[in-house]
């Protein structure tokens, strides 16, 4: 007879990381800092929520979704569960391109106008959506686009 296991919870696990108890993010490029140590060198896209206080210190830093080579399919209820359980006051999402291009498409722009959106509801606001271009050390802000 075969035992069949059912996963009953699902329990966030958090790492303190003293790196990140200094870093305040003020710009894009504090950002792209904190986001290429995570996802900066993958070979497949990967989405980071990064949660700040109201001192926009970061307090959380969340590998929310990984994808293929070409795409990350995210929900605003991932993104804004681990803001949600870190009390953050507001976020800054990041996700990779593989491609080492960070242009925006069109789905990246969709996801980032539905996150603020989402976010004005629950009263976390969405400080930026930067797209990092792979290991080349790039990245565009969609803030700085106009898109937020």
């Amino acid at each position: 007879m075969e035992k069949i296991y059912e996963v009953v919870k699902i329990k966030q696990i958090v790492k303190e990381v003293e790196l990140l108890q200094a870093e305040q993010i003020g710009s894009p490029e504090d950002v792209a800092d904190v986001a290429k140590v995570y996802i900066g060198d993958e070979d497949r896209e990967v989405f980071l929520v990064i949660c700040l206080n109201t001192k926009n210190k970061v307090i959380a830093v969340h590998r929310c979704h990984v994808g293929s080579i070409n795409a990350s399919i995210v929900h605003p209820r991932e993104i804004f569960k681990s803001a949600i359980l870190n009390n953050a006051s507001s976020i800054v999402v990041a996700h990779n391109h593989p491609s080492g291009d960070p242009e925006p498409s069109r789905e990246d722009i969709e996801v980032t106008r539905r996150l603020v959106e989402a976010g004005k509801l629950m009263g976390i606001q969405v400080l930026d959506h930067l797209i990092i271009g792979g290991a080349l050390n790039r990245f565009i802000s969609l803030k700085e686009k106009g898109y937020l």
